[in-house]
């Protein structure tokens, strides 16, 4: 009996952004230029497999500091870190690599910018993601009031109403964050907003693909870990977008094939820290069971790409 027939609508763009790339590629040329083993304070990226890739090949994951021993290097996250954390690396003695992605840099620095023309800021995220725990750290105690929804956005008190600005973590569902400015502008007419949006190129691109094949689709998969927030949004993404069946998964394995109908549409996209092999390999996972056709919707090409941070490239 012939297999069932199943379409899959392939999202593009999917997977690794170039800040992701350029932070995996620093840990690997750290690793070839300093020997093993290669300290990382935090995942370098929000994937499970990138990390035991890593960790295969001389990488040590640690959560602070204080666990680099004395005279091995160290590598920050893609997410950012608070300004403590260099400032400790200095006062040790350590060879710091810095793989912040350039993109939340830009929001650094942006954040830098209005505190010294003395605005408060009001910074759209989640509580306790590294990329705001590292965006929050940039500057004083204070100077930064986190908002995490709308309705936070109804009641937040800023000191001075007439003296604040408003910068937002890179990952952020781009519908979810455009409400959120729309009831700060609203409350708070003089705000001042970023030069350039801070949601970074890959996230709203992804999104932006996922809107295009969800009202087609039966069910959708999102490859990405559950600590990635970019991919947590493309799952909601899509359920609002027509497709109430999408879920979240690491890998193959995980695939609930309940949730996947003979002769259906099924969509597949991948969060921006997840590696082209592992949608394949759910691919080839699908074309075991059922008789398989890929149809790719392409959104926008992307031609980003980031420079090593110097003491590699030296």
């Amino acid at each position: 009996m012939a297999p069932a027939k199943l379409k899959i609508l392939l999202a593009a763009p999917r997977g690794f952004c170039a800040g992701v790339d350029r932070a995996i590629l620093v840990v690997e040329k750290a690793l070839a230029k300093f020997g093993a083993p290669v300290y990382v304070r935090h995942e370098i990226v929000h994937n499970t497999h990138v990390v035991e890739t890593l960790r295969a090949q001389g990488a040590v994951f640690v959560d602070e500091l204080d666990e680099v021993p004395q005279g091995r290097p160290v590598v920050f996250s893609a997410h950012g870190v608070p300004k403590s954390v260099p400032e400790n690396a200095e006062a040790r003695g350590l060879l710091y690599v810095d793989a912040t992605c350039p993109l939340v840099s830009k929001v650094h620095v942006e954040a830098e910018r209005h505190h010294r023309q003395g605005l408060q800021i009001i910074l759209i995220g989640h509580a306790n993601h590294p990329e705001v725990v590292g965006t929050m750290g940039q500057l004083p105690d204070g100077a930064m009031i986190l908002v995490q929804s709308a309705a936070d956005a109804e009641t937040v008190q800023p000191t001075d109403p007439d003296n604040i600005a408003y910068v937002t973590q890179t990952t952020l569902s781009v519908d979810d964050t455009a409400e959120i400015v729309g009831v700060l502008r609203r409350r708070f007419p003089k705000i001042a907003a970023p030069r350039k949006e801070d949601i970074c190129y890959a996230t709203t691109n992804r999104q932006a693909a996922v809107k295009a094949i969800a009202a087609r689709c039966d069910a959708m998969l999102v490859v990405g870990s559950p600590s990635s927030s970019n991919s947590s949004r493309l799952v909601e993404v899509a359920q609002r977008s027509g497709c109430t069946k999408a879920a979240l998964i690491e890998d193959a394995a995980m695939i609930d094939w309940g949730m996947i109908l003979p002769g259906s549409t099924l969509g597949v996209t991948a969060g921006a820290s997840a590696p082209e092999m592992l949608v394949q390999e759910v691919i080839a996972a699908l074309r075991a069971r059922f008789d398989v056709t890929v149809e790719e919707t392409t959104v926008t090409a992307e031609t980003v790409k980031f420079s090593l941070p110097r003491v590699l490239s030296a």
